[in-house]
């Protein structure tokens, strides 16, 4: 009997942030076979519970429940039935803004649900506790699970597996072996709470645990320069977006109210009709700023080819396929804040659809000027990050997610095809001193062409699917089409190919132009390869379309990504575009031309050879490139040169003028204070009283040292005296 899972999902993140504790403090003396033993073990846990979960989900959506306690939906209002007659995916999609509430509107639902399972809105499952209390308000931590938790879930712990076993050939012999599965478990707690976190505030905790785990991991060999500086170099670039992600997530709290985080509570705020579409725009801008720091978007996207210089495993886990798409996720989890926010579905251009296609161009040309293989896919990541995030603009939001979940395993194949490559060549990531390795490394080779293909949206691979649902979005749009977008789209997925299929060539075609003899790497590195490959070749059918060309599947193998991830609850009604033909025709041609100029040219050494010799301004263009458009420059040595400058020497001032003078003025005035009361009070009353009681002393001692005389008849005289005077007050005074 299998527990009920989906209001437990605590348990993975725990998991794994016990592996890393377990690690940290016991790794050392266990040893690296305990060490990665404990990781892996920790991780397949987490992927069994996620299988699970996912399974769950699937369950919970073909079956909704008959009801949904209150105490799950953050205050949010269950939605009234879906109308009768309503057909297709576009009509399952509900705003959930309407009078039904509690048990008997989830059974009308459920009712609903007899026919058709994407006609009944299905509730994630939200369990929370009180996390602190401010003012009368109780904020709330906790999981929110539906099918987007469920899919990252499984991706995330699926390639953490992946990469738990291939480092552990790959890193043998490390110096920081300990350390560097401490982080990798840690990382994969922090991208598992960010995932599952109910609301912001919990989310932003999450971001900024995978942010830390980044730069521990980029600067995992510390002692080269080049490798810490790209450790900060990612850190504070990352830190700049953060302040609009924490901007953002301040408007979206108050504008809804300033009651609660929670993820739900915001996003029905935001498809309400009295929500303030100022704010929102303001919020989901803020946001988005994080947004293009976190998934490398122009033009703060220049601090992940600098990352690379952190272990081969760790790029592809954290920085092709995990860590990186965290900022669309947010864009996903928070997609009414942007749909509202941005009129995403009245709109034809915006910011966020522009900025993500603009990505996917400048990214893609960036890695036609790379020799280091490393380099291309970091290039080639940040292109297909702008992808998705064009597709979420353009309100392609299956589209989008599914990009991100196909590009996850082809991307991490290619990330660890490279190090399986350096691994054989002698340490070397320069694809001018690779060549011909196909001879050697038959299970390397077939495995990374088969991701370049998936990567290259090559029919029938997993690339193919998402890709064509993204360019389909921007064709038709929602009410209009995102034309411009379309462009962009079009003139990347010919780039994509030309670049990888460069990468291709020069690695695995031609003579060896490196040292030694290279050899296929061991087998705990090859087989995660071959379970990536298998998933670059199969994953893109998990939303294969209505209709292809003629060819339809029962009901059963349509969209099944689509039913079930998509959320239908406190969700804006995206339209969806279907197949379309011309399009996936037209991106086919364009992607296997993309393949054949490379071949072309690397291979037949066709083409215009030597044209920088011979053009000053295909020289200049070429210069610009190899300088990324001079933004490490303009940031750099401008920006930040420019600025620290000025700030130091204020800085300096501040200090000179402001701090010192009130520290100097504050000691001068406490000075003469003290001679006041060294003078005044010390010298003239302490020590007046003292020496005046002295002397009062000495003259009563003197005084009556004279009355001691020793005669008895002066005595008596006296007494006699004291006698009469005391007989006289007796007598006259009392």
């Amino acid at each position: 009997m299998i527990p009920h899972l989906l209001d437990q999902v605590w348990i993975l993140p725990a998991l794994m942030a016990v592996s890393f504790v377990a690690i940290l403090f016991f790794g050392k003396r266990l040893g690296t076979r305990a060490t990665a033993g404990i990781g892996i073990a920790s991780v397949s846990v987490c992927l069994l519970l996620s299988l699970v979960v996912a399974g769950q989900w699937i369950q919970r959506v073909d079956d909704p429940p008959t009801s949904v306690p209150s105490s799950e939906l953050q205050g949010v209002e269950l939605p009234p039935p879906a109308e009768a007659g309503a057909e297709g995916h576009s009509a399952a999609v509900v705003t959930p803004i309407g009078p039904g509430t509690g048990e008997s509107a989830a059974g009308e639902l459920a009712a609903a649900a007899g026919e058709g399972k994407a006609e009944a809105a299905v509730t994630p499952v939200v369990a929370e506790v009180t996390w602190f209390q401010i003012g009368g308000i109780e904020f709330k931590a906790g999981t929110l699970v539906d099918g987007l938790t469920a899919m990252m879930l499984v991706t995330v712990t699926i390639i953490s597996l992946l990469v738990h076993i291939y480092s552990t050939e790959y890193l043998r012999g490390d110096r920081r072996f300990t350390h560097y599965y401490a982080f990798l478990s840690l990382f994969t707690a922090s991208m598992l709470l960010y995932v599952i976190s109910s609301n912001t505030l919990q989310m932003l905790v999450g971001w900024e645990l995978v942010g830390l785990c980044s730069f521990a991991l980029i600067g995992h060999w510390w002692e080269e320069k080049k490798n810490s500086d790209a450790a900060l170099k990612a850190f504070l670039t990352n830190r700049v977006g953060d302040m609009g992600l924490i901007i953002g997530v301040t408007i979206t709290f108050f504008a809804a109210g300033a009651t609660s985080f929670g993820v739900l509570h915001i996003n029905e705020y935001a498809l309400s009709p009295g929500a303030n579409t100022t704010l929102l725009l303001v919020g989901a801008l803020c946001l988005f700023a994080g947004v293009t720091s976190k998934s490398g978007q122009f033009p703060l996207h220049t601090w992940l080819p600098d990352a690379m210089a952190g272990p081969t495993p760790v790029s592809a886990l954290i920085h092709a396929a995990t860590m990186v798409v965290a900022g669309v996720y947010l864009i996903a989890r928070l997609y009414p804040v942007f749909w509202s926010g941005l009129a995403i579905g009245s709109s034809s251009f915006h910011y966020v659809a522009l900025i993500g296609g603009l990505t996917t161009i400048i990214g893609g040309v960036l890695a036609f000027v790379q020799y280091d293989i490393k380099k291309v896919l970091a290039y080639s990541t940040i292109s297909q990050l702008g992808y998705m995030v064009m597709a979420l603009g353009v309100g392609a939001w299956t589209a989008g997610v599914f990009h991100l979940f196909t590009h996850a395993f082809f991307k991490a194949c290619l990330f660890l095809g490279a190090g399986s490559v350096s691994h054989a060549a002698h340490h070397t990531f320069d694809m001018r001193e690779m060549g011909g390795l196909r001879k050697y490394m038959k299970t390397t080779h077939i495995t990374f062409l088969l991701a370049t293909l998936a990567l290259a949206g090559i029919i029938p691979f997993a690339g193919f699917w998402s890709k064509d649902e993204i360019l389909a979005g921007a064709a038709v749009g929602q009410e209009q089409a995102y034309t411009f977008m379309l462009v962009m789209g079009f003139i990347t997925a010919f780039m994509t190919a030309a670049y990888m299929g460069r990468a291709y060539w020069m690695t695995f075609w031609g003579e060896y132009r490196g040292h030694g003899t290279p050899h296929e790497s061991p087998r705990v590195m090859t087989v995660p390869l071959v379970i990536l490959a298998i998933a670059s070749v199969t994953f893109g059918f998990f939303n294969f379309p209505a209709n292809f060309f003629g060819l339809e599947l029962p009901s059963a193998f349509v969209h099944p990504f689509e039913d079930y991830v998509e959320p239908n609850f406190v969700f804006p009604a995206v339209a969806h575009s279907g197949f379309v033909p011309w399009v996936a025709l037209l991106s086919t041609v364009l992607a296997v031309a993309g393949l054949f100029a490379a071949y072309a040219y690397y291979e037949k050494n066709l083409g215009p050879h030597g044209l920088m010799a011979r053009s000053r301004l295909a020289r200049g263009g070429y210069t610009i490139l190899e300088n990324k458009y001079y933004l490490d420059h303009l940031y750099t040595d401008i920006i930040a040169a420019n600025t620290k400058g000025p700030l130091a020497r204020a800085a300096n001032w501040f200090n000179q003028n402001v701090i010192d003078g009130i520290v100097d003025g504050t000691a001068t005035v406490f000075r003469k204070a003290s001679g006041v009361v060294y003078r005044g009070v010390d010298q003239f009353v302490v020590d007046g009283l003292v020496n005046g009681s002295g002397t009062a002393s000495e003259a009563s001692g003197q005084l009556l040292r004279r009355l001691q005389t020793g005669k008895v008849q002066q005595y008596g005289a006296i007494l006699f005296a004291a006698a009469t005077v005391l007989a006289g007050v007796f007598v006259f005074v009392l």
